[in-house]
């Protein structure tokens, strides 16, 4: 039985993590990761969780107008990249409300699906992957195009299909059905 001094400690200490940048840490140690002010847990799938991320209400309506929202429900299992509202707004002006019109959903399918690699890859999974491959991991996305994932000064990050690059900033956040990796930038095919 762990003593009410020791889960606090396990407490503090997990906070400290997270405010030292460390969430990996911190969701092995037991707590969900925080999300844009949100706590993630394992047992919601995709969709249940990123709702409740106030840092990803562009994604979630992105997701709704695509009309994915059933396929990451599903049992997947999926690898999110999930783009955050502030890389969406680095998008040029207007791209996002074009894109959620309905005659885009099209295009809209096929830069969200772009996000989704088929099966569960953690941050260990994709580092063993481009060690095997002298440094680079490609990943076969849903769209079906390639993501290029790559390590520079500790972190990770992916080039997409146009060239452009997106930093993972919080790794692992683990799903019942996948994993998501919050990323900094859209990924373009």
């Amino acid at each position: 039985m762990t003593s009410p001094l020791t889960k606090l400690s396990l407490s503090l200490a997990g906070a400290a993590l997270i405010a030292a940048g460390a969430p990996i840490v911190a969701a092995s140690m037991g707590a969900n990761p925080m999300v844009g002010g949100a706590a993630m847990y394992p047992s919601k799938d995709i969709i249940d969780n990123a709702v409740n991320s106030k840092d990803h209400t562009t994604l979630v309506a992105a997701v709704k107008a695509a009309g994915l929202v059933d396929t990451l429900k599903g049992a997947g299992p999926f690898t999110v990249f999930a783009p955050t509202n502030e890389a969406f707004a680095k998008l040029p002006a207007g791209t996002v409300d074009t894109l959620l019109m309905p005659e885009n959903k099209a295009t809209l399918t096929k830069v969200l699906t772009y996000h989704v690699v088929p099966g569960r890859l953690t941050a260990k999974d994709i580092a063993a992957k481009a060690k095997m491959h002298g440094g680079k991991a490609m990943l076969t996305t849903v769209e079906g195009e390639n993501l290029t994932a790559w390590e520079k000064n500790g972190a990770w990050y992916l080039t997409d299909a146009k060239g452009g690059t997106s930093k993972i900033t919080i790794p692992n956040v683990m799903q019942s059905n996948g994993v998501i990796h919050v990323v900094d930038t859209v990924l373009m095919p």
